[in-house]
């Protein structure tokens, strides 16, 4: 073609980290019955979300505020912090890029876990860093190991999820402090903590926004249900939050999802009713496993992650066999994890779907059909 990619860009490869149920749909010719593949919220957002955000269309036709000031605002007095130390992006995923940019310029030394969130692992290819994993450590990320490779290549950033995702384990707060502690000089700790609404007591650590060495990244996707309106938001040290206004696509988060957003966070009894749901939708996809004997793992998100008893070769022909069936569902893409399926949450009704059709695989196998 004419226009001339920059030498970086012309050796990335053409792709996006995930393959959508809908590119999955098109290719099968027909929707899915139950979507329990993106960990996505299947009982909805909140009604004072929808309500605010249904009154909010009606004004689209003008940009959304770019300091997002209300829902700053809002975040600030939630966790009793100032705003200085929000900043509100599209989604985490938006928020890891425009923190790539800021810290990795190429060669820059990146350290993540192998097979852990793959749009970060994305955004320093794109900005041409060099990523460096660890193993997980009894399907769980390793923070010891992290910190270590962390100071042998000298890294930049270190990206690090608690709850994790794909497999749903977590470490205690007291873990995840001695973690804070231990980055190196010159290194920033990137907490992601998008399933943090989930997570049992005791999980996260206090928040202290005069430590520059970690940046704490949460979402409305999750637990508030509106993955779709793409609206999270990271707390930090100011000096770092502030660095994000010299990147950040200010219109980036339109008003319609600034809208929901603060309603959502202002409705804490739907979140409340949520993350029970989820819980019980956890426990009946646990038991409906084990009585097919497989094993689920324990899980501190709205998803499980089931071992699959072999292999990856196993866990995909599961896989494969519930979407022709009209089950969505995904899998880790690393060994050892990738000898399970992964399960998000979501209501009866695709339940009901996954426990016959998840029954009627497990019947045929190891022929399945």
């Amino acid at each position: 073609m004419s226009a001339r990619l920059t030498p970086l860009a012309e050796r990335l490869p053409s792709t996006v980290p995930f393959v959508g149920p809908e590119t999955q749909e098109r290719a099968r010719g027909a929707a899915f019955d139950a979507r329990l593949g993106a960990n996505e919220s299947g009982f909805g957002p909140s009604p004072r979300a929808i309500e605010a955000m249904a009154r909010a269309a009606g004004d689209a036709w003008k940009y959304g505020d770019p300091e997002n000031h209300d829902l700053r605002t809002a975040l600030a007095a939630h966790y009793g912090i100032g705003m200085e130390n929000v900043v509100v992006g599209e989604g985490i995923d938006g928020l890891l890029g425009y923190l790539v940019r800021l810290f990795v310029e190429p060669g820059d030394a990146v350290v993540t876990s192998a097979g852990a969130y793959p749009t970060f692992n994305y955004h320093v290819a794109g900005f041409g860093g060099v990523l460096h994993t660890v193993p997980y450590r009894d399907d769980a990320e390793d923070p010891e190991a992290l910190i270590a490779k962390a100071r042998e290549v000298g890294a930049k950033l270190i990206y690090f999820a608690n709850p994790d995702n794909p497999m749903g384990s977590w470490h205690p707060a007291g873990v995840v402090q001695r973690m804070i502690e231990a980055v190196p000089e010159g290194c920033l700790l990137c907490l992601d903590e998008a399933y943090g609404e989930f997570a049992p007591d005791g999980t996260l650590p206090p928040l202290d926004m005069g430590d520059p060495r970690v940046i704490r990244m949460r979402t409305f996707s999750k637990a508030y249900g509106m993955a779709g309106a793409r609206i999270g938001y990271a707390l930090g040290a100011a000096e770092v939050i502030g660095a994000f206004d010299k990147v950040r696509n200010h219109f980036g988060v339109n008003r319609i999802a600034q809208a929901g957003a603060l309603a959502a966070l202002g409705d804490g009894a739907w979140l409340a009713e949520v993350v029970a749901r989820t819980r019980e939708a956890r426990d009946r996809i646990s038991q409906l496993v084990a009585e097919l004997g497989l094993t689920a793992l324990p899980s501190a998100t709205n998803f499980v992650a089931v071992d699959c008893g072999a292999d990856a070769e196993r866990a995909k022909a599961i896989l494969d066999s519930l979407i022709r069936r009209g089950v969505f569902v995904r899998m880790p893409f690393v060994a050892p994890q990738n000898r399970c399926i992964r399960i998000s949450t979501g209501n009866k009704g695709e339940l009901d779907k996954l426990e016959v059709e998840l029954r009627d695989v497990l019947s045929t196998f190891p022929n399945i059909r």
